[in-house]
């Protein structure tokens, strides 16, 4: 039997629509340092619990659109008035509890970047700025959740910081690459 390149991508990413397979490729697992993009990926991982991620990468534009490219800064200063509006903004996930936890998390966002000089340095630290890599063979090997993740996500909240749970905390760290979960076998698989 011949191969395909489905036998060489994570069996997550495999059967999946254009916005998976393109994540899977380009971003999942790769380790990211810039704060922007970092904050987006919190943003999103949390606009995805108890949903789809495929649906969040379909909105993503919208989201972007909707809370001005996730620049923390902006995010951090947006009204109740702007928050309310997303309310009505169908392209986007609606949800208030997540859309009002975004604009607090980019204010904690601001404040571990005033005291660790950028989120990076701060969010990198629990992994001594090494990427995790978990050498998964299959896909069971993938935790929901770790003690690491359960570490990081005590010190979020403690900074204030809203939903990041120690399985969303995981799958944050999956999106900015502090850990490698790619399969051996997978062509993606950077270790």
């Amino acid at each position: 039997m011949q191969q395909t390149l489905d036998d060489f991508i994570c069996t997550w990413a495999k059967n999946s629509g254009p916005e998976i397979r393109a994540y899977h490729k380009n971003e999942w697992c790769r380790p990211s340092h810039d704060d922007q993009y970092i904050f987006e990926m919190m943003s999103l991982e949390i606009f995805q619990a108890g949903l789809n991620w495929e649906l969040v990468l379909k909105k993503r534009p919208a989201f972007q659109r909707a809370f001005h490219n996730f620049n923390p800064q902006q995010v951090a200063t947006m009204t109740t008035d702007e928050t309310d509006h997303l309310l009505t903004d169908s392209s986007i996930i609606r949800n208030r509890l997540k859309i009002e936890d975004t604009v607090i998390n980019a204010q904690a966002f601001l404040k571990i970047q005033k005291e660790f000089g950028s989120f990076d340095k701060y969010i990198w630290q629990f992994v001594n700025n090494h990427q995790v890599n978990n050498h998964i063979r299959i896909p069971e090997e993938i935790h929901a959740k770790t003690p690491l993740s359960e570490k990081i996500s005590k010190d979020l909240k403690q900074h204030g910081f809203k939903f990041m749970g120690p399985t969303i905390t995981y799958s944050f760290m999956q999106a900015i690459g502090l850990v490698n979960d790619h399969e051996i076998s997978c062509m993606e698989n950077p270790g």
